[in-house]
């Protein structure tokens, strides 16, 4: 048991969470849309949050119909998106590197539950020099249901030897928010491009402004 508080394992989202990705991806996603002329592609996108690939173009696809061209415009916007990235445009979220450094220091497990496929999931954090904070890696491909079905959660908190009742995650997406609950553990919000509404505070257990207020938190535990 953790010498702090009776929880024993964190487990963060990634997208929104550790990276200011998910800005990056909308405005990737606009020059894309300014360009063939996508109506509404930030509300399709801000539906897409926190779920994985296939989901996603399946929702796509039911928004925007069978016949639009979702692989050759996602292959624009995820060109687009890496050339930034590349160039710095990916940026760590305020706090992030404090936190995971509390956490290690005070003996939590440390394990990542992100949406987005594995080999890029371990070069972002590779490139941002954290990958070693993290105890166990699970990705949406190496799960059969998105967010937000709890599997991701489930299996993380399996792979860590930690009962999910005994772990934080850390979320800013409706989807994944949803998923930590129905896995049985409790939820710290973080908000990115969505705010948190009611159905979000009733389900978590803290709501707040940035990951150096998650460090506070946990400090007074």
């Amino acid at each position: 048991m953790n010498a702090v508080n009776d929880k024993e394992a964190v487990i963060f989202d990634m997208d929104g969470v550790i990276f200011d990705s998910e800005t990056l991806v909308f405005r990737c996603w606009n020059v894309v849309a300014e360009k063939y002329g996508i109506k509404n592609v930030e509300e399709a996108c801000r539906e897409c949050l926190g779920i994985n690939a296939v989901e996603t173009k399946e929702r796509f696809l039911k928004r925007y119909g069978e016949d639009f061209p979702y692989d050759e415009y996602k292959g624009e916007m995820s060109e687009l998106f890496h050339e930034t990235a590349a160039n710095g445009g990916l940026e760590l979220k305020p706090g992030v590197t404090e936190l995971l450094a509390f956490l290690k220091e005070h003996h939590y497990k440390i394990a990542l539950a992100s949406s987005t496929r594995k080999v890029v999931v371990e070069s972002q954090l590779t490139a941002a020099g954290i990958i070693d904070y993290f105890d166990k890696i699970i990705c949406g491909d190496m799960v059969k249901k998105s967010k937000p079905e709890p599997d991701i959660y489930l299996t993380a908190a399996e792979e860590i030897n930690v009962s999910p009742n005994k772990c934080y995650a850390i979320e800013d997406s409706y989807n994944g928010i949803r998923s930590a609950y129905r896995a049985g553990m409790d939820v710290i919000m973080v908000p990115d491009m969505l705010p948190a509404n009611e159905e979000m505070k009733e389900i978590c257990c803290n709501i707040l402004d940035s990951l150096f207020q998650v460090t506070d938190l946990l400090q007074k535990k």
